[in-house]
């Protein structure tokens, strides 16, 4: 699941935007020579959770593709945890370090179009999160009866920081994975994916065994452990049958009952907006966890405390963000957007968090009136701070701001608009998941892509919201019946239509960077922008 399109990624300086980038960076966050001659196929990996001593032990098992001649592989694992030795076909391969990187000697040719395996055994503490999922790491817990209550959550962070693997977004295992938990006898160990058997160990564990058929993004991995209750239902979506399958704590069965209600709902309405829910072969999951939640691809993680809106708040302060479990729909929606298809560099983010948040805005389109989402993404513009770009710097694993969430849903917003045409908008967000359906893409990609599925040069347009910090303006002049307006504070090319409310009637207007003039039908006319422009007026 890859595209090598953009290896220039790793040629980009990394001094840019004013923030000066080390090697460390550029290891972690560009397509190394050591990485890109490799193809990964899938994952084994076979780990103990030592809940106790809150360690872990076990080994991953990379297979890959050789699309090029070489001799040296990448892999990563942050510290403290550490390698204790790497093998293929039984022998043990020398390695370096560089910070998280390690460089592995082949002693074997590696033909190219040949399928080649490495085994990697690993130990160590991982680091605890201080803030899950925002601040990546482990959580170990206890729940209410004192019955451990065990997660991961990487997406800051990603999958090495306790999994050797090749922690970069652009390439996943084509093939998806394995993935066997051993844990203390009589908690039940979730992962991604199904289910494929259960074994008790004559030490008195239990070992869970998952298998993902799908491709899968590194730091989507996930492992939950806790004394869980299981329930299922199945949802006829446009693919057939999806079986539901749902982890909660044994005490809040009843609880998750009635409000996993909404994950039916949350798919009929993405599926009409977005095409068929992308992982029907791994099924769907929600499983608690003791944290907020996570969009782990095909087990979405739960921690919304049962109730509506985000802990219980409306984060668009309207009243429409308490009709739904954000959770639920929210870390849902990124099955389509982040884990379907995916960022091929994490500056880029905006793609998996501002279609995720735009989600929400459909979600409430769908089962409750276009009036209910507009209000909901118009309250939620408040959070739009504007101090750096929603578009990070290359190569270097740098997200871009927070706004990537609102603004990017705004930007969105704000293409509907000028769209003006909602079967035109479904068409093109189901054409992008058909045709990004489990790759890896770039800005660049998903902007000509829109551009041409639309035949709107919208260059200027991704250049404003994406690369700039500025929100553009209409400067208009009023007097005695005649209005003039133009644009003020955007970038070159930034040319949209917009539509107007002249004494409550729609009208079309189309600024530049000149004065354009519009006669009104009196000097007393009313006339305003439609608020569902993220664009900002001054009339004087």
């Amino acid at each position: 699941m890859k595209s090598f399109w953009f290896l220039v990624l790793c040629l980009l300086p990394i001094s840019l935007l004013g923030q000066d980038f080390n090697r460390k960076d550029s290891l972690r966050g560009s397509i190394t020579k050591e990485r890109a001659w490799w193809d990964l196929l899938h994952y084994n990996i076979d780990v103990t959770v030592d809940i106790d001593h809150k360690s872990l032990s076990g080994s991953n098992t990379i297979k890959y593709r050789v699309i090029d001649n070489a001799s040296e592989l990448h892999i990563d694992l942050q510290e403290p945890m550490k390698i204790k030795s790497i093998r293929q076909e039984g022998k043990f391969l020398v390695y370096k370090k560089e910070f998280s990187a390690y460089f592995i000697k082949l002693i074997k040719p590696q033909p190219k179009g040949s399928i080649q395996e490495i085994t990697v055994d690993f130990e160590g503490v991982p680091p605890e999160s201080a803030n899950p999922p925002w601040d990546g790491g482990f959580v170990w817990q206890k729940d209410k009866n004192q019955n451990p209550f065990v997660a991961n959550a990487n997406q800051e962070t990603g999958s090495s920081i306790w999994l050797p693997s090749k922690d970069i977004p652009y390439d996943e295992p084509d093939d998806g994975m394995q993935i066997k938990v051993t844990t203390a006898s009589g908690l039940v160990s979730v992962s991604n994916g199904r289910l494929l058997d259960k074994v008790s160990n004559a030490d008195g564990t239990d070992s869970y065994i998952w298998k993902v058929t799908n491709p899968i993004n590194g730091y989507c991995i996930n492992m939950n452990i806790a004394d869980y209750v299981h329930f299922e239902e199945t949802y006829t979506g446009e693919m057939g049958p999806l079986d539901l399958d749902y982890y909660v704590l044994s005490y809040n069965l009843e609880k998750a009952k009635e409000q996993f209600k909404q994950v039916p709902k949350m798919l009929e309405a993405f599926e009409y907006w977005f095409g068929p829910y992308p992982f029907y072969k791994d099924g769907y999951k929600l499983v608690e966890t003791p944290y907020l939640g996570m969009e782990h691809q095909s087990s979405v993680t739960y921690g919304n405390k049962y109730q509506n809106g985000y802990l219980g708040r409306d984060l668009s302060d309207t009243g429409e963000g308490l009709k739904f479990d954000f959770i639920i729909i929210h870390e849902s929606g990124h099955e389509w957007f982040a884990n379907s298809l995916t960022n091929y560099d994490v500056a880029d983010m905006w793609i998996h968090e501002g279609f995720t948040t735009y989600s929400e805005v459909l979600y409430l389109d769908y089962h409750f009136g276009t009036a209910s989402g507009n209000t909901y993404l118009i309250g939620f513009r408040q959070r739009i701070s504007n101090t750096s770009p929603v578009t990070g710097v290359y190569g270097v694993n740098q997200r871009g701001s927070g706004d990537m969430y609102s603004k990017g849903a705004a930007m969105i917003h704000t293409l509907r608009q000028v769209m003006n045409d909602d079967d035109k908008f479904r068409s093109l967000l189901r054409g992008i998941n058909k045709t990004f359906y489990h790759k890896t893409l770039s800005s660049k990609q998903l902007e000509k892509y829109i551009m041409d599925q639309t035949s709107l040069d919208l260059s200027g347009f991704f250049d404003q919201y994406l690369r700039s910090t500025e929100i553009p303006l209409i400067q208009c002049e009023k007097k005695n019946g005649s209005f003039r307006y133009r644009y003020k504070k955007t970038v070159k090319g930034f040319k949209i239509p917009v539509r107007f409310y002249v004494d409550k009637k729609e009208v079309w207007l189309s600024p530049s960077e000149e004065w354009q003039h519009y006669n009104l039908p009196s000097k007393n006319s009313d006339i305003h922008i439609d608020p569902n422009f993220y664009i900002k007026v001054s009339i004087k």
